[in-house]
């Protein structure tokens, strides 16, 4: 008898914090993010996580009145952070375009381009002249999977393609020489175009185009359409631009604003 209450306790205990251990998703938003990623994800000079999508996501929980939490992530990682319930959406430029069947998504509401960042002195204007050179991307990015899709001939090109954890290591290794141009986001490559000015630029041809949506976990529609509701009354009352405008320095581009069109 003693055994079987022992068990019992210790099956009570093991019960009690495994549900600890799991995040409550009820009413609150457990957003995953890049916290390297500006502007729309980033740490700020006060060492707080800031960024256009973040503000985007507060402004939702706000006007339903959820509790919010921004749990910064390796992006490499994001689907298992997903599926296991640390996060329960993706909202950081998380590309749409050829993810359309992986995630339950949200309506799409920036347009985004794949550039190509040089060094403001290295003499590469066009992309034929990054033959047999190296080029950054982002591990587990949208632009790995447009380098590994490109059938232009310009990823068969390159030397190789480095990927690396995140973009401020990207931005060094140019700095450095190491290699000799990141395939980056547009509003990324913005956001360090406006910090060291004259440093950087910003190739006329584009690696790809595609849109940002907010990921959420494939079937997870009440959630979805909860927060696509309030994303989209605040495009059309105009919050979504004055946030978007308090990001500008950080490198949002408002034009690519696809819901205020």
């Amino acid at each position: 008898m003693k055994k079987l209450i022992c068990l019992a306790l210790s099956l009570a205990l093991v019960l009690s914090l495994a549900a600890c251990g799991a995040k409550s998703s009820k009413n609150k938003l457990i957003v995953g993010f890049d916290a390297e990623f500006p502007p729309f994800g980033f740490i700020d000079a006060n060492g707080k996580y800031d960024g256009f999508d973040l503000a985007m996501a507060q402004e939702v929980c706000k006007r339903l009145g959820w509790e919010y939490e921004a749990v910064a992530i390796d992006w490499d990682s994001k689907d298992a952070e997903l599926k296991s319930g640390n996060i329960n959406c993706i909202w950081n430029g998380f590309t749409y375009t050829g993810r359309e069947n992986d995630y339950t998504w949200s309506e799409p509401y920036v347009d985004n381009s794949i550039v190509l960042v040089v060094k403001a002195d290295s003499g590469i204007n066009a992309k034929a002249d990054l033959a047999g050179k190296s080029v950054m991307a982002q591990a587990g990015s949208s632009a790995v999977d447009a380098l590994d899709a490109d059938e232009t001939g310009f990823a068969a090109s390159l030397k190789e393609v480095v990927q690396l954890p995140d973009y401020n290591l990207g931005f060094m290794e140019l700095d450095q020489g190491t290699v000799d141009a990141l395939a980056v986001d547009l509003g990324v490559a913005m956001a360090q175009i406006n910090q060291k000015a004259g440093a950087y630029r910003i190739l006329d041809e584009a690696v790809s185009t595609e849109q940002y949506a907010i990921g959420f976990l494939k079937g997870n529609t009440e959630l979805r359409d909860k927060v696509n509701e309030q994303l989209l009354a605040m495009a059309k009352d105009g919050t979504m631009l004055k946030i978007a405008e308090q990001y500008v320095d950080e490198g949002v581009v408002i034009d690519s604003l696809c819901l205020l069109k």
